[in-house]
């Protein structure tokens, strides 16, 4: 069986590590395998729809198109798009399986991604969340509206992400023909109070290895009320709050993951916890800092693998 690597690159002296995504000409995925190139490493972009496992107590593999091996690899960085959810969390785990070093465990990133559990996680462990609600039957739309205080209100998709799969509604009664329709598709969703005061911006917070390395204010678009960049939001470098900081480390902590971009607003009653992403692009923040995110990624794995660019 032939391995991903040649020869000559096995004797280069860096870490052998694979990127486990979805898309090469994605900013994130080209930047990090840039910046680990620069510092020496042979980088492998590795489609995850492309990867297969081979379960076997005695021999487990993973391989890659082609039959490549991947067994050799040090360390591996889940890049999972939420379409891939499943299978991206289930490389991963066998990649743990067979001792390689992933910079975000499949647990963790299984748990971020289902956004009642992470909420429910976080509340549980004294985190303020925006009020929210979820239930299962049509029946329950008027009481669930009235749990978070009545329109204007979010709803939102548990399978979204980037913005999409989330709506304002205005009006009650837009709150009742949103919840009902997506509920008619069998869609699980969730209510939350709207946070006027927070003037459609929030606070993306970059968290690696217990760490605030980077924050970004991001502002919604003329007449979009989400700040995520991908739906056209504006991004600038923002003074973060002790409290604040605090917030994004203890969420990152809670949910086990070693990298993740944290969401917060800023509300009358203090910062409020909207999410943790277990992939969070690198554009915005790294436009808005000028900081090199990518070569942060990549020295939370030397660290942990304890390599010195000395051995290159």
């Amino acid at each position: 069986m032939k391995s991903l690597y040649g020869r000559e690159d096995n004797q280069s002296g860096g870490l052998k590590i694979g990127i486990l995504a979805s898309n090469p000409e994605l900013y994130s995925n080209k930047r990090i395998m840039e910046a680990g190139q620069a510092r020496g490493h042979q980088m492998h972009f590795l489609n995850i729809k492309q990867c297969y496992m081979k379960l076997d107590a005695d021999n487990p593999e993973v391989h890659y198109r082609g039959g490549s091996l991947l067994n050799d690899l040090d360390a591996v960085i889940p890049r999972i798009r939420p379409s891939v959810t499943f299978y991206g969390c289930a490389l991963t785990r066998h990649f743990e399986s067979l001792g390689v070093y992933c910079l975000n465990r499949s647990e963790a990133i299984s748990q971020s991604r289902d956004k009642l559990f992470s909420l429910q996680l976080l509340q549980k462990n004294g985190l303020d969340i925006p009020t929210s609600g979820f239930a299962n039957s049509p029946s329950d739309t008027n009481e669930l509206i009235d749990m978070v205080g009545g329109a204007p209100l979010i709803i939102k998709l548990l399978e979204g992400t980037q913005g999409r799969g989330v709506v304002l509604a205005e009006t009650r009664k837009a709150a009742e023909s949103v919840v009902n329709a997506f509920k008619s598709l069998r869609a699980n969703l969730l209510v939350q109070e709207f946070v006027k005061e927070a003037q459609g911006k929030d606070l993306r917070c970059f968290v690696i290895d217990g760490k605030v390395v980077a924050s970004i204010e991001r502002t919604a678009a003329p007449g979009e009320f989400r700040a995520n960049i991908h739906q056209g939001g504006t991004a600038k470098i923002v003074r973060i709050s002790k409290e604040e900081r605090a917030i994004a480390i203890k969420a990152t902590k809670v949910l086990g993951l070693k990298v993740a971009g944290v969401d917060i607003i800023r509300s009358n009653k203090g910062p409020l916890l909207l999410e943790v992403n277990s992939s969070p692009g690198l554009e915005g923040i790294e436009s808005a800092t000028e900081k090199d995110i990518a070569g942060l990624l990549i020295g939370a794995i030397e660290r942990k693998l304890k390599w010195q660019h000395s051995n290159s």
